[in-house]
């Protein structure tokens, strides 16, 4: 058995890695490098604004 670390450049690179693993019925186990806090908090932010709980702002009007 060997273990093996891939550095894929996108997230495309990573789903096609990852599919050719599921075909070959290769287990693999996959680790994001994101802190899970700021992942969650990320995640919160897209569930708001899937419901139109954001608010826009321009950004010449950030610094007025």
């Amino acid at each position: 058995m060997e273990t093996l670390t891939i550095h894929t450049k996108n997230k495309a690179q990573t789903e096609a890695i990852k599919a050719v693993l599921k075909a070959m019925e290769i287990p693999f186990e996959s680790e994001s490098t994101y802190d899970p806090e700021f992942v969650a908090k990320i995640k919160a932010s897209e569930e708001e604004e899937k419901y139109n709980k954001t608010k826009a702002i321009k950004t010449d009007d950030l610094w007025k």
